[in-house]
């Protein structure tokens, strides 16, 4: 498949652009007309930057006075402990007692009120704050003096995606009409508490997780306002739909964050904000209690500063669900993800590296450093396949998959049943609720199609996706294939591979990139091995420097 018409296909949530490639062949160009509404827009004046809908005094009025003892000197006292640390560094900071789970939490918290809002470096990432979120790590404290084993999780504020369910936060996609969509946990809220993982609160995100609008920016939500991206506020693209959960870890205000994908929505705000992101196999990861895309390809992931934490965030969250239809067991032979990250993994690895992506310079100096590693790069060609039918497989998930979150998850005092629901009271206040229109979720209630046409273009999609990458990589032998960003995205969704993505640079413009490992199913604790003795290696990471 094309360069360009790949990313396409990757819908809005993939945010990345590679304006470098052209698409020749007629076919392709008229693909891409056919789904130009969703591709992404090159924003530079957005008709919404700050939310209507919240605002600081909103934000905050549970947790100010919580915060009164925590004051400007303890705040530069605490940032070499803190500021751009590793979970293990933040957890032995802890057992030396020179920080506690109580001081952490505030830290990110105060760091929150002082940069995210209604300020010259404002970036509009966090929509809400959990209330209890002070009380919940003074708890941590209190059972670390048990003594007893605890997941390296314990005690770190984690921030979820806004459309993720967490009791006690108001679970919004990003909606007006989701305002008050009070609701029980999650299944991986669940399980991250369960390991000791504090909710911070809740990030924002491209509404509707990006297949809502059609005609808007990136990070942009009714609820949220627009996200901006800390490397370059309303210069660089956030990426999406996971935006909010990107900027908040580049940032550091959290430990680490949750995001979701269908396809590109983990992998592209990660690499645009110059962090970590994994993309898991669909179902290694619970969906229940997340609002839905697509119950073919949706799937929860990791965004962080640094791999290990991706790895400790990710084994918290494992577990199998069996309200979820494409819940995995989790691999018997696996102890856990975190533990044993090799710096020498690479070596002796066969990786596929396309030469269509051999333009791009940090793109070289990435295979090069792999080489010096010990790895072997063997040059592939990308596999010329289409995806038909992308757009309708959402449409067609998500008409079905939102009527059952409305029915079984979401609070049960609010009145919509379908995505008619929605789109009818959006157009109450269409410049409150919908400034960008509403054309995705009015092509999401027009599609329809027969059980056996469904299963068609889902076998289809799946077929032609593992076929993009088994080819390569049973002819060589690879052990995984090598991307930039997200920009082969839509491949691995369909296809249900996962992909992780960890900084790689930065252009001359300042723009962050990430190289991005795709591999087979079931394959994460190898990915976070790889990337782990890339990262080790390069170690290109370089925090925003307005907000250190």
């Amino acid at each position: 498949m094309k360069y360009l018409l790949g990313l396409l296909l990757t819908l809005v949530f993939l945010s990345c652009k590679k304006d470098e490639k052209q698409i020749n062949d007629t076919n392709a160009n008229e693909v891409a007309d056919d789904i130009s509404a969703i591709s992404t827009k090159d924003f530079r004046e957005f008709k919404v930057l700050d939310s209507k809908l919240i605002s600081n005094e909103v934000i905050w009025e549970d947790i100010n006075t919580q915060l009164e003892d925590f004051k400007e000197a303890t705040y530069k006292a605490l940032k070499p402990l803190i500021l751009n640390q590793d979970i293990p560094s933040l957890q032995k900071s802890v057992s030396e007692g020179k920080l506690s789970y109580e001081s952490l939490t505030k830290f990110y918290l105060f760091r929150i009120r002082k940069y995210d809002r209604e300020n010259d470096l404002s970036l509009n990432s966090v929509i809400s704050l959990n209330p209890n979120a002070i009380a919940a790590a003074r708890q941590k404290d209190r059972e670390l003096l048990n003594k007893k084993a605890k997941h390296p999780i314990f005690g770190m504020p984690i921030l979820l995606k806004d459309n993720i369910n967490a009791k006690g936060i108001p679970t919004t996609a990003g909606a007006l009409a989701l305002k008050n969509n009070e609701t029980e946990d999650a299944f991986i809220t669940s399980q991250l508490k369960s390991q000791g993982a504090i909710i911070l609160g809740k990030a924002n995100l491209s509404e509707w997780a990006y297949f809502f609008c059609g005609s808007c920016p990136s990070g942009y939500s009714a609820i949220g306002g627009q996200t901006l991206n800390p490397y370059g506020r309303r210069i660089i693209d956030t990426g999406g739909s996971s935006s909010g959960s990107g900027v908040a870890v580049a940032a550091n205000f959290c430990a680490a964050a949750i995001g979701s994908e269908t396809a590109g929505s983990i992998l592209s705000p990660a690499s645009q904000n110059s962090a970590v992101g994994l993309k898991p196999t669909i179902g290694v990861l619970s969906r229940t209690g997340i609002v839905p895309i697509s119950s073919t390809l949706d799937t929860p992931g990791p965004i962080s500063r640094f791999v290990v934490d991706n790895a400790i965030v990710f084994d918290a969250m494992k577990g199998y669900d069996q309200a979820d239809f494409k819940s995995v067991e989790p691999k018997l032979d696996i102890k856990n993800y975190y533990e044993n990250l090799n710096a020498n993994a690479v070596k002796g690895k066969r990786f596929g590296a396309f030469k269509e992506l051999m333009k791009d310079t940090l793109y070289m100096n990435a295979i090069g450093l792999l080489k010096q590693q010990g790895a072997e790069i063997v040059e592939i060609s990308e596999e010329k396949v289409d995806l038909p039918d992308f757009i309708r497989l959402l449409n067609l998930d998500m008409k079905v998959d939102l009527a059952n979150y409305f029915e079984n998850y979401s609070n049960k005092e609010l009145p919509y049943k379908t995505i008619e629901d929605i789109i009818e009271f959006n157009l109450k206040d269409s410049l409150l609720a919908m400034p960008y229109g509403q054309r995705l979720f009015e092509g999401v209630s027009k599609d329809s199609s027969s059980k056996e046409e469904f299963e068609a273009i889902k076998n289809t999609l799946k077929t032609n996706g593992k076929v993009f990458f088994d080819t390569p990589m049973k002819v060589e032998q690879l052990d995984a294939i090598l991307s930039i960003n997200n920009y082969h995205a839509a491949e691995a969704a369909v296809a249900e591979y996962p992909a992780l993505t960890v900084p790689m640079g930065y252009t001359k413009e300042g723009v962050p990139k990430g190289l991005t490992f795709i591999s087979t199913p079931l394959s994460e604790k190898q990915l976070l091995q790889w990337a782990y003795s890339y990262e080790q290696a390069s170690n290109m990471r370089v925090s925003p420097k307005d907000y250190n």
